[in-house]
């Protein structure tokens, strides 16, 4: 026969396991319920310094859970680490365990931002400022994108190399970014974006000089950079990279000048309004290469990394002119003579004034 004390006793901790087993039952029901919200994705930001606990009462508030316990007392029993702040993507079925996953990996939402090969500074900032999230954040200026990436951090080789790369010259450190598509946290500021650009740029500009054709008229990777920006602003068809690279390269060699538009048309700046004149030609400017000889100063925009390699590999041929046809591509002459007639043929024809890049030297060398 038992005694009361004994009954009483199993009773208890039958009523305890019991209590234990539903309160189980509860959490599991609780982590594992799908969290609600209409649609089929919701986004939740988390602030610099949440906490879990203060999540689970804000959860709950906007109605994604019943109520913050289930998320307060996981959090306390079984959640080891820090959660990140930042922009996060619940999809539709998701749970609070696959949330407190999310926060505490940092798997937020990353937004994207693409410079074209080819543009300057001015136009990436202003990409920038076109942006739908980084365009909300107050613009970097060109002035102070100059005083980040001044001349002693370009000067600066990537990490662990000891090739130094040039001298930037100019107010801004035009041609020093790696044009690609970026990714970013909503809270990452614009420059930290330009300064990712800026790092790759060194790196590759490196890795490409490295792997450079012998005897080449350029004498510093930074030379390379400069001209590597000019076939890029000239190529119309990629194919044709390195056979510009190529005429530049034996122009250079034989003291011609360049002659080249886009050099031309960055030096106007906002003078330049789509039409190219006879007279902006016969102007003295530092990137006029009709009457400079050699390279302009500074780049004058971001090349890609095939526009660097052809600029460093150029085509091997005998063609010193060549002329836009009008669909993209060009037509390469060896001759002034052969260029002027390819000039008529092409150009001049549907336009007075036009001076395709680079145009005839004044006298063959």
């Amino acid at each position: 026969m038992f005694r009361p004390v004994a009954v009483g006793a199993l009773l208890a901790a039958i009523l305890v396991a019991a209590t234990f087993a539903g309160f189980r039952w509860w959490m599991d029901a609780s982590l594992h319920r799908p969290l609600a919200f209409p649609g089929e994705t919701y986004t939740l930001m988390v602030e610099r310094g949440s906490s879990l606990s203060a999540l689970a009462r804000r959860l709950a508030g906007e109605g994604l859970t019943p109520g913050p316990l289930p998320l307060q007392i996981h959090a306390r029993l079984a959640v080891d680490g820090t959660i990140h702040a930042g922009e996060y993507r619940i999809e539709r079925g998701e749970t609070l365990l696959d949330l407190v996953d999310k926060l505490l990996r940092g798997d937020v939402i990353l937004h994207r931002v693409t410079f074209p090969e080819g543009r300057t500074l001015d136009q990436w900032l202003a990409i920038l400022a076109a942006h739908p999230i980084l365009g909300a954040q107050p613009p970097p200026s060109s002035e102070a994108v100059a005083a980040i990436f001044g001349d002693g951090d370009i000067l600066a080789p990537p990490p662990g190399d000891d090739l130094v790369l040039g001298r930037a010259s100019g107010e801004a450190p035009e041609g020093w970014f790696f044009p690609d598509t970026y990714s970013f946290p909503r809270d990452r500021p614009a420059i930290e974006i330009l300064r990712e650009a800026h790092v790759r740029m060194k790196r590759i500009l490196a890795e490409e000089w490295r792997a450079r054709a012998p005897d080449l008229p350029i004498d510093t990777p930074y030379e390379a950079l400069i001209l590597a920006s000019i076939v890029e602003k000239e190529t119309g068809i990629a194919a044709e990279r390195g056979q510009i690279a190529g005429v530049f390269t034996r122009r250079l060699d034989l003291g011609m000048r360049l002659q080249t538009d886009p050099t031309v048309i960055y030096g106007l700046g906002e003078r330049f309004q789509g039409n190219l004149t006879r007279e902006h030609l016969g102007e003295d400017t530092a990137y006029n290469t009709y009457r400079i000889d050699g390279l302009p100063p500074t780049p004058i925009a971001n090349p890609g990394r095939e526009a660097i390699r052809a600029a460093l590999n150029p085509e091997p041929g005998s063609a010193l002119y060549f002329v836009a046809r009008g669909d993209g591509s060009h037509q390469f002459s060896d001759t002034l003579a052969d260029h002027q007639k390819a000039v008529r043929e092409y150009q001049l024809k549907r336009r007075q004034d036009y001076r395709s890049s680079p145009a005839p030297a004044t006298k063959e060398p």
